[in-house]
């Protein structure tokens, strides 16, 4: 055991099991939606909460649990978070009411924050700067597969056992991740104790809170009011306000075991490294959720069908991931980096050029792996340069800023880039509206166009909703109309939809092209082999000691 304890390879697979776990079911849930809200009778407003309890407390939870992992150690929040993420995943699987499956999953995305920044200060202790390369592209290789196999497997299991099962699945996981890390993965921790600055927490929490909610649930509120006098830029307001008193509180506190150590962003290359993954946390999910409803409401493909046609692009990821890595060790990250960046920037544009009503699935395929092998350059060096001076007693904390910052960064593009496409599809469904509406018999043409003027402020459907084919028409309708007005509905909202989408996709390329831009800000370094081992060998010797009388 002592040996598996010091092996960097065994203790990074039992660290990716969780983080693997956490990751396949944030995907898997996107496919079982639609069976969810027939089987708990529950509303759109209810199944939003589904997604968005789970990335809100995981957004809020982040930088709390990096430091509570260099208080109790790393391998103790990982085991913590991995039940939490079991139970809650059982009461996913169990819930027979919408705000049932609403808190499972909150707790859900507890036990995936509590573990999610304890691999990078393992990684740390373990490795020296020039080989943590490798570890990251096992990360990156990881998050690939989970894409790749969360759409397909989902669909498989919700098709043959139901979507209760797709939670169901992850207890036995679960269960013998939590005793593989307890046998395997050394309690790494710093040389001194720390001590959790309560105050800066709940100031963090409270702040966080209300800017996250803000952010996601400000398009269903239509950016007005939530409750009674309560708005949604109030909301906001708060939460922008607890967070500069929180920063406030903690540059006096720099000296007295900080929440935040501003010191973490001294480093030019950690701070620069953060922006990137904002960026990259922005363009990802405002890239794939215009995309994702394309592919399914415009192209009409099955969720399993649009999870395949994208399947490449992980798949190029994945095997780009230790190119990358094998050349990290020999070339400065940064030169890795930025045509990494260009390149998944370059694959998107492409697939925003030919995006069209009438597109074949295949001919996205060389778009789809060039961006994806893009990606495989990124993931490795960025994780690389941003650790590559960091301090051991502040990798956890470090961690949890950087993953918070990603985080963050979705949201802002989901609020961001909903807003955008929602108001240019607005514009464009009564533009198209008004072109086929003089395809139809007169006394039709006045309800037709004000039906499409109104239809983008009720929401977005995935799938095959918004395209015509569910119209309610009014009675007395004759058939040869009733066909005729579906086949233009059809027509209006693909040709509406792909009018507003193209555009709305420049603005997430654009914010990757200007991260690769800033990355010739960081300093390039050939990689470097220091005599580290004796200091390291001692810290792994003593946490394994440690270890061995704990367990």
């Amino acid at each position: 055991m002592t040996r598996l304890r010091t092996n960097p390879a065994a203790v990074l697979a039992v660290i990716g099991l969780g983080l693997f776990m956490s990751l396949l079911d944030l995907t898997i849930v996107n496919i079982a939606i639609p069976s969810m809200v027939v089987s708990l009778n529950a509303t759109l407003d209810q199944i939003l909460w589904v997604l968005n309890a789970y990335s809100l407390v995981y957004a809020v939870l982040l930088i709390t649990s990096g430091r509570l992992g260099d208080i109790v150690g790393p391998r103790t929040l990982i085991v913590a978070g991995l039940a939490v993420f079991t139970l809650g995943s059982a009461g996913s699987g169990l819930a027979h009411t919408p705000l049932e499956l609403i808190l499972s999953r909150a707790a859900q995305g507890t036990g995936a924050a509590l573990m999610s920044p304890q691999g990078l200060p393992i990684i740390t202790s373990m490795l020296p700067p020039e080989r943590r390369g490798g570890a990251f592209a096992i990360y990156g290789i990881l998050g690939g597969v989970a894409v790749l196999a969360g759409p397909t497997l989902g669909g498989f299991i919700v098709t043959h056992l139901g979507w209760r099962w797709i939670f169901y699945v992850n207890l036995p996981v679960g269960v013998a991740a939590i005793a593989l890390t307890l046998w395997i993965v050394p309690d790494v921790r710093p040389g001194r104790r720390h001590r959790l600055d309560v105050f800066g927490v709940l100031l963090a929490t409270a702040g966080l809170l209300g800017l996250v909610f803000g952010l996601i649930e400000g398009q269903r509120y239509d950016w007005g009011t939530v409750w009674s006098f309560v708005s949604i830029p109030e909301i906001i307001a708060a939460g922008v306000v607890l967070l500069v008193l929180f920063l406030v509180v903690q540059s006096r506190r720099q000296n007295r075991e900080p929440l935040l150590p501003f010191e973490v962003f001294h480093d030019r290359s950690f701070t620069l490294m953060a922006a990137v993954l904002a960026a990259l946390g922005f363009a990802m999910l405002g890239l794939f959720l215009p995309l994702t409803i394309y592919y399914q409401s415009v192209l009409g493909m099955s969720a399993v069908t649009a999870g395949l046609t994208i399947a490449p692009q992980p798949l190029a990821m994945m095997v780009a991931s230790p190119i990358a890595a094998m050349l990290s060790q020999r070339v400065s990250g940064k030169y890795l980096l930025i045509p990494g960046l260009l390149l998944f920037a370059a694959g998107m544009a492409y697939i925003d050029l030919i995006a069209t009503v009438g597109a074949d699935r295949w001919s996205f395929l060389p778009a789809l792996v060039v961006s994806g092998a893009g990606l495989g350059f990124v993931w490795t060096p960025v994780y690389s340069i941003a650790t590559s001076n960091l301090k051991p007693q502040l990798a956890g904390v470090a961690s949890g800023v950087l993953s918070t910052i990603q985080e963050l960064g979705g949201v802002v593009a989901s609020a961001a880039l909903g807003a955008l496409l929602q108001n240019r599809l607005a514009a464009g469904l009564h533009q198209e509206a008004v072109h086929y509406a003089s395809h139809l018999p007169a006394q039709y043409r006045d309800r037709f166009v004000a039906g499409f003027s109104q239809a983008a402020k009720h929401g977005l459907e995935v799938g095959r909703g918004q395209t015509g084919e569910s119209m309610h028409l009014p009675a007395g309708v004759p058939g040869q109309v009733a066909a005729e007005l579906q086949r233009l509905a059809t027509a209006v909202f693909s040709h509406g939809f792909v009018d507003a989408m193209r555009p709305t996709l420049l603005l997430p390329i654009a914010v990757v092209v200007l991260a690769a831009l800033g990355c010739l800000a960081v300093k390039a370094r050939r990689p470097t082999t220091p005599d580290m081992q004796p200091e390291r060998e001692a810290v792994l010797t003593a946490a394994t000691s440690s270890s061995s009388s704990a367990t």
